[in-house]
């Protein structure tokens, strides 16, 4: 062992992981575990991960960067189209790839895609078999797609294959030993205090958007949007006002309630969970837009970070 490898070695071991998959796998729900803090907001409807979010675990075996990802589903508009590919292009230039299958259902469309893209891909890839805790286990079905699609494609490409339930924990430190296995040893990438990098206004809109959905639910997800206009960070107290955007003017009615009552539950749920993350309260200011196919509008998905 040369001194260069001793060094590295007694530093620890660093590196970038693309959690990828098909959408409402669960991704965000997973890389929230592994840190012990929400990073990415959580809910079953689709694109609730509309940005690419990075999220920083550090502990004396080394640095973790994940690199949590839209899910790839089957899309049709403007958006949709961006996060597939922001997606798809994550897997380059990382360390290892971690592909988050769902273990309650059989492959889908995505699957083949994701399995196709990685036959592809030089790095080390993590195949993990999500939601074992749900009835009904397709371990075999994926491994059988795997091995069919790697013949096809003549790839000695190999995957490590573990289990795990995301939402009850099971699994989780032997994905950790197995990550930190895999990424080369080297010195911290971000400094050892930070979670994530992920801009501040970036995620005070996502944790306003999670609540709206959890009241929501599939009535209107897809049409709304968030964005912070300006934060006002004083001592004992930030001051945030942010926009809503909707399509129509019947969602407005819809996102602010009778007598404004889901409105002001999303703004007390969302000040509860904002204090509990940055440990200072907080006063949002919450307005209600409407931007017309604004899913369409190149400049709104640009600021919004979807472009």
């Amino acid at each position: 062992m040369d001194e260069t490898t001793e060094q590295n070695e007694a530093m620890g071991r660093a590196g970038i992981i693309a959690v990828v998959g098909r959408t409402n796998v669960g991704k965000s729900t997973l890389v929230n575990h592994l840190l012990g803090e929400k990073v990415s907001i959580v809910s079953d409807t689709v694109q609730t991960t509309r940005n690419l979010i990075r999220a920083i675990l550090t502990e004396p075996r080394g640095q973790l960067v994940f690199l949590d990802t839209p899910g790839v589903h089957k899309a049709k508009g403007d958006m949709g189209k961006n996060l597939n590919k922001t997606a798809r292009a994550s897997v380059q230039g990382v360390d290892a790839v971690l592909l988050v299958l769902d273990g309650g259902h059989r492959p889908a469309l995505e699957d083949d895609g994701w399995f196709r893209r990685i036959t592809q891909e030089e790095g080390a890839c993590i195949a993990v078999l999500n939601k074992r805790d749900l009835p009904g286990n397709h371990i075999e079905d994926y491994k059988k797609l795997w091995q069919e699609i790697r013949e096809e494609k003549q790839s000695g490409k190999d995957l490590v294959w573990l289990e795990t339930s995301a939402l009850h924990g099971d699994g989780m430190t032997g994905l950790l030993d197995t990550l930190f296995e895999t990424v080369p040893p080297g010195a911290p990438l971000f400094p050892e205090d930070i979670l994530t990098d992920y801009p501040r206004k970036l995620n005070i809109a996502d944790v306003i958007r999670e609540k709206l959905f959890h009241r929501l639910h599939d009535e209107l997800p897809h049409a709304i949007a968030v964005w912070v206009e300006s934060i006002d960070e004083q001592e004992k107290k930030w001051s945030v006002e942010a926009s809503i955007y909707v399509e129509r003017h019947s969602q407005k009615g819809i996102v602010i309630g009778e007598k404004g009552r889901l409105l002001k539950w999303v703004r007390e749920q969302a000040e509860k969970e904002l204090y509990e993350m940055y440990g200072v309260r907080f006063k949002l200011k919450l307005w209600v837009k409407v931007e017309k196919n604004w899913r369409k509008n190149f400049w709104i998905l640009k600021k919004l970070g979807y472009a």
